[in-house]
């Protein structure tokens, strides 16, 4: 299941290029595009979107549905449904997006006690200007980090970890400044 959903981020990630710019002839590069996007199955869409946009500071870019035809023609999923939510992170054809994907039914859940609970993608890491700010925007959501976070980073104190949780439990890494006293 795991590998299917892999599969399914690859496929959507495909499938939402918009209007990536085309490289120039003498580039070396294989792709369209230095940046990719990262899919994520979650089982209540929209209080992700709003975890991601208030507690993070994501913006919504764009939506679309996949209806159950294409999604079994391409292999993305088994005769369901998909409803999708771009998320953005900054401006521009660089910026990270994050897709959102609530799939008709119920998926399966990985376990996911600690990073190395199973394979596959783990974490988020999302670098933030201020961690003071970012501890700010999560108080007023109501998210909390985990353990004893921010934790200065012993090889560099000024810069800071907060680990913590979106509402299905995946983790999200926010690395910044070490918050002031």
């Amino acid at each position: 299941m795991h590998a299917r959903l892999c599969s399914l981020t690859f496929l959507i990630s495909l499938m939402v290029c918009q209007s990536v710019s085309a490289q120039d002839d003498s580039s070396e590069s294989a792709f369209t595009s230095p940046t990719i996007a990262i899919g994520c199955v979650v089982s209540d869409i929209d209080a992700s979107v709003k975890f991601y946009t208030e507690a993070i500071g994501f913006k919504v870019a764009s939506s679309f549905q996949v209806d159950a035809d294409f999604a079994t023609d391409s292999g993305l999923t088994n005769q369901k449904s998909l409803d999708v939510k771009v998320l953005q992170l900054g401006d521009g054809q660089g910026a990270t997006r994050l897709k959102l994907m609530q799939v008709e039914g119920d998926s399966e859940k990985p376990a996911n006690d600690f990073i190395n609970s199973s394979l596959g993608f783990s974490y988020l890491t999302i670098f933030v200007k201020s961690t003071d700010a970012a501890m700010e925007r999560l108080k007023n959501y109501g998210a909390k980090p985990l353990a004893k976070g921010p934790i200065a980073l012993v090889a560099n104190p000024e810069i800071a970890l907060t680990l913590l949780r979106d509402p299905d439990g995946n983790f999200i890494e926010l690395i910044g400044p070490t918050p002031k006293k």
